[in-house]
């Protein structure tokens, strides 16, 4: 990808952080980039084609961020994984997610068919990954997934609560679901 392409992308993805949707549009974009409006149509052919840059870049960089945090982990036990998660779940820089960017693309998804399938693909990969974290250490798929289910869900709503939950604070309601993690400290 070329560096310029890059910059389109990583600048969509702050205003989008900061703005949503609507603040996605080209003039605004090419300014703060101090870029040209032939450059973007050189890049993405025009708005459908860099929104769905946008949010296929957005899906490569959540999904990569996750399988590059639990394989580094492999093998170090559920307790183990889920406790390196919510390090990395509520660090207030350099983390595996970004609250605000999440919950853009959250209500992007709500009026745009294609960041409702994005985002239809991600939960499903993470849902999946925090699944094989926890199958390991319960009885059955459908347990495992239930127990996927509650952080994912914690998280979530700690995202959309007005004011966000503090990374602080969400850590401590992680900490206390990984009491809940069967087995061993080690486990």
């Amino acid at each position: 990808m070329s560096a310029t392409r890059q910059r389109w992308l990583d600048e969509g993805l702050a205003v989008l952080a900061d703005e949503g949707a609507t603040g996605l549009r080209i003039d605004r974009l090419a300014v703060r980039l101090g870029l040209t409006k032939g450059s973007f149509f050189h890049h993405f052919g025009g708005a459908a084609g860099y929104r769905a840059a946008l949010l296929e870049h957005y899906e490569q960089l959540t999904l990569g961020a996750l399988t590059d945090a639990i394989g580094a982990r492999q093998g170090t036990g559920t307790r183990a994984t889920l406790a390196w998660l919510t390090d990395l779940a509520t660090s207030e820089s350099g983390g595996i997610r970004r609250a605000e960017l999440d919950l853009a693309v959250r209500a992007w998804a709500s009026s745009d068919a294609a960041a409702r399938a994005v985002q239809a693909r991600i939960d499903a990969a993470v849902i999946d990954a925090l699944q094989a974290t926890w199958r390991p250490v319960v009885a059955t798929d459908a347990a495992a997934r239930t127990a996927a289910l509650v952080p994912y869900l914690v998280a979530l709503g700690a995202a959309v609560t007005v004011p966000p939950i503090a990374a602080d604070e969400l850590r401590r309601v992680y900490e206390l679901l990984l009491e809940a993690v069967p087995g061993s400290p080690d486990a």
